[in-house]
């Protein structure tokens, strides 16, 4: 977590996310963007796993976190990259939403209509057309089972595709941004019922093309109610309402952070810097709405011109590096007391805060990720030796924020259960690295604890993926 320049965003560690793909494979550059409506988002005012530790030295721009650009630029679909696949029969996951975006098949056909029938693959190959004017045009013969629909956009637009059940919306799979004269599959496993495609293109009107039967009693395969940004918004302005708690606990830990070093009790004060940081590492799925404050009281030295010796390096971090390495309370008097304004001022603040309750289920993800590159390696690690205790507190943002979305994941995801058995093994194994209050650290971690928790991180972070996805907002109209 590193501070930028006044004018690039705030740094608190950005998802390594690649951006969208510039029609390598039939999407269209900036095709799946998204971005938000100033009216999209909430009103704050309600009540108030690579490198190890010794291959990283805190300070060095090449080792430390890249900006949070990412964090504020549109957003293709990343996730559902990340876990698309061809969806079998029997395999019941909650990404079966990726499965049109994420398998996308190589290269984009942009030669003659595919014949249907079987191919190489093994699959049942249908070409179905996208357009405006013919969307889902193509699906004859309808049958059961796991199957590929070649979708091939005739338009001028690129186009969204989603494979829905007409009277509910439940999705079955999707496809984003889909070129014009290009064919991309989307991969399904269908079970008996009445589907329809829905054709979606730029700055066009959605269209649902014809319903198709598909006959017989075969239970249907893998699907998912979506979510609008109606649905978020309760569980948004409910997590806003935690995070303006927090800022209570925030600023009573700066304070006391503060009131320590100006009695000159630097060992009260190496407890209570301690203490107060892990408050702040538990709000993350907040950084994107706390602006330049996260810089400040967050950032790290990577990007200031004199690394930690520059005046620009300030917070918890250049706290922490004074406390560990020797310097006097004198000297870190006005660190402590800069630290303790702009946590107040964060706290004032946020009740004019928006979030994007679009946003939610990403930084789910996103937490964890960056739990993954960023303490698990010791990058952000100035002296303390607490990456762990910090691990453990982002986890706890996690579970916060999937608390609050648990109504309308408990009917969407049905590996919610795999879920929860991940968040529970990761905490556990944190957990045996706190001798009463002591966290073992990163350096003085075994091979096989260090191979136990990037495991659990990266476990955790596979059955996080499909969360993100599931609650991407997807235009209907």
């Amino acid at each position: 977590m590193s501070a930028e320049p006044a004018s690039a965003p705030p740094d608190h560690p950005a998802p390594k996310a690649p951006p969208p793909p510039a029609g390598e494979d039939g999407t269209a550059a900036g095709g799946t963007a998204r971005g938000t409506a100033a009216d999209g988002t909430v009103d704050g005012s309600t009540d108030g796993a690579g490198d190890t530790a010794a291959d990283i030295s805190p300070g060095d721009p090449a080792a430390e976190p890249r900006t949070d650009a990412a964090r504020h630029r549109p957003r293709a679909r990343a996730w559902q990259a990340a876990v698309a696949a061809v969806v079998v029969a029997g395999a019941v996951t909650a990404a079966v939403l990726a499965a049109g975006g994420g398998s996308g098949g190589g290269k984009p056909a942009a030669d003659a209509t595919p014949t249907p029938g079987r191919a190489a693959d093994g699959l049942w190959h249908t070409a179905v057309e996208v357009s405006t004017s013919g969307c889902g045009q193509g699906w004859t013969g309808p049958r059961t089972g796991t199957q590929s629909f070649d979708l091939r956009n005739t338009g001028e637009n690129p186009s969204e595709v989603y494979l829905i059940d007409p009277r509910s919306g439940r999705l079955f799979g999707e496809l984003d941004g889909l070129a014009p004269g290009t064919t991309r599959p989307m991969v399904v496993d269908l079970g008996s019922g009445t589907y329809a495609f829905k054709c979606v293109a730029e700055d066009t009107d959605a269209v649902t093309g014809p319903s198709v039967v598909v006959p017989g009693n075969v239970p249907q395969g893998p699907a998912a109610a979506p979510v609008n940004q109606h649905d978020l918004i309760p569980p948004t302005l409910s997590y806003q309402k935690w995070i303006g708690e927090r800022m209570n606990d925030l600023v009573t830990g700066t304070g006391r952070l503060k009131a320590d070093i100006d009695g000159g009790d630097l060992t009260a004060a190496r407890r209570d810097w301690l203490s107060a940081h892990l408050v702040y590492e538990r709000m993350g799925a907040a950084y994107g709405t706390f602006g330049d404050a996260d810089g400040k009281i967050n950032g790290t030295a990577a990007r200031t011109p004199d690394g930690v010796k520059d005046p620009g390096f300030t917070g918890f971090h250049r706290i922490e590096y004074g406390l560990w390495h020797g310097q006097s309370a004198a000297s870190l008097k006005g660190s402590a007391a800069t630290l303790d304004s702009d946590a107040r001022a964060l706290r004032t603040s946020w009740s004019q805060a928006r979030m994007d309750p679009a946003d939610l289920g990403l930084r789910a993800h996103e937490i964890m990720e960056n739990t993954e590159q960023f303490e698990l390696t010791g990058r952000t690690d100035y002296g303390s030796g607490t990456n762990l205790a910090t691990a453990r507190a982002n986890l706890d943002g996690t579970r916060e924020v999937l608390d609050q979305l648990h109504a309308l994941l408990a009917t969407r995801d049905p590996d919610l259960p795999a879920l929860d058995a991940a968040l529970t093994r990761t905490q556990n194994d944190l957990d045996a690295q706190n001798h009463n209050g002591t966290w073992t650290p990163l350096s003085a971690l075994g091979q096989d604890r260090r191979e136990r928790i990037n495991s659990d991180i990266g476990g955790l972070l596979e059955q996080l993926a499909p969360v993100a996805t599931l609650f991407d907002v997807r235009r209907t109209a």
